[in-house]
């Protein structure tokens, strides 16, 4: 080996524990350079030269060498990307509607997406095993490597066990093994990669904390309502707050009207029933139809109908409880950022300084400078979460990750 091919070498070497670092600046996009990756880094240039180059190598990263725009100062930097054309995680969510399938790439770009039923039968295995199915269709007609398979479930997930302990919407048994179904699923369909299952919710504030209206947070707060229920997340310095055993957050059963509607947990008033599409629906005096998910219904009648007095009333009747059990979660949680999904950005969209000032009047410290409040930034962001559950062990070491036997 000559000289130079050694000093290369030797870089590469020193920088091989910044690997998964690197990656992770990479896609999370806060290293859209080589001088920025080397900065974030703290190595020299040419370290950061051979990391680079190691991760293009292996098919994750593009390096542009092209000259910066004119006008730019300074010596150009070589631009840093995802390969678009790299691999893939099969990712996938069940909802109380039906399901959904996707090939997610580095960055959360997603590649390719396909529904699902329309019926959630009450056989788990027989709902993961569509889901695989439709999933193995999607690599099969991309020809992508995949690195593993995240699903999305609205449940709590118990830790270890990986078990469903309250699918309330679906008509799952409590206590579904949906993490060993899931995995074995995918290791009979012939699909590359280890599988990993989690709540919905926290999937999805994990991606958007990454990618999305979370970036840059350090106290993340995440609310959404899907499509039945209303889930919660926290994400502390980067890394999801699940709690002793994976149950944290379980925000939906707040109780933020005591003579409201019964909940599902056997309580009344839950944010669960009093703050999802239903519950909307209902407030507006509609009648919800089979024909499309609740959640779609939501939209289309605040969207087509929102001057309409009885859907201006349910709006603002749902902003009020909404804003109540943020308010609480605000006095306990101290967030430096909220963000809602589902239907409750669509309601953020719809009477913003209505939810704002109900947060600040019953919130501690609300008046001396408020929490900020946003909508989720990412179509699907459930899906994107899987997928960053199977993105994880490549993030930790690609090396060991992508060498790793099919």
């Amino acid at each position: 080996m000559n000289g130079k091919a050694t000093t290369t070498r030797n870089r590469l070497d020193r920088g091989r524990s910044a690997l998964g670092p690197a990656l992770e600046l990479v896609h999370t996009g806060r290293a859209p350079t080589r001088a920025v990756l080397t900065a974030e880094l703290g190595v020299t240039r040419a370290t950061a030269g051979a990391v680079a180059a190691e991760l293009e190598a292996l098919g994750l990263i593009r390096v542009d060498s092209r000259p910066a725009a004119a006008g730019s100062q300074g010596r150009p930097s070589h631009r840093l990307a995802v390969d678009e054309d790299g691999p893939v995680a099969l990712a996938a969510q069940i909802h109380a509607d039906g399901f959904r399938a996707a090939l997610v790439g580095l960055g959360g770009r997603i590649v390719a997406t396909a529904p699902g039923c329309v019926t959630i039968a009450p056989d788990p295995a027989q709902v993961l095993a569509a889901v695989v199915a439709t999933g193995a269709e999607l690599l099969r007609a991309s020809g992508r490597h995949c690195v593993g398979a995240g699903l999305a479930v609205p449940s709590a997930v118990a830790e270890p066990e990986g078990t469903a302990l309250n699918p309330l919407h679906l008509a799952w048994p409590a206590g579904a093994e949906v993490r060993d179904v899931f995995a074995r699923l995918v290791r009979e369909a012939g699909l590359t990669g280890p599988a990993f299952t989690g709540n919905d919710v926290n999937l999805a504030a994990l991606a958007e904390h990454r990618h999305g209206a979370g970036r840059g947070a350090q106290h993340l707060l995440c609310v959404a309502t899907g499509h039945r229920g209303v889930g919660g997340a926290l994400v502390l310095d980067g890394r999801l707050h699940t709690g002793s055993s994976g149950l944290a957050l379980e925000v939906g059963h707040l109780t933020v009207n005591p003579e409201g509607r019964p909940c599902h947990c056997g309580s009344r008033g839950c944010l669960d029933v009093e703050a999802d599409p239903l519950a909307f629906l209902t407030a507006a005096g509609r009648d919800p139809g089979p024909e499309v998910s609740l959640l779609q219904q939501s939209r289309d009648l605040l969207r087509d109908e929102g001057d309409d007095p009885a859907v201006r009333a349910a709006t603002e009747e749902l902003v009020d409880r909404l804003g109540l059990g943020l308010a609480g979660l605000v006095n306990i949680l101290n967030p430096d950022r909220i963000i809602l999904g589902g239907l409750h950005r669509e309601l953020l969209a719809a009477a913003p300084e209505r939810l704002r000032a109900v947060v600040a009047d019953r919130s501690l410290w609300g008046r001396s400078g408020g929490v900020p409040i946003l909508g989720c930034a990412l179509d699907h962001n459930s899906l994107a979460g899987a997928a960053e559950l199977a993105w994880q062990p490549v993030l930790d070491d690609p090396l060991t990750a992508l060498s790793r036997p099919d």
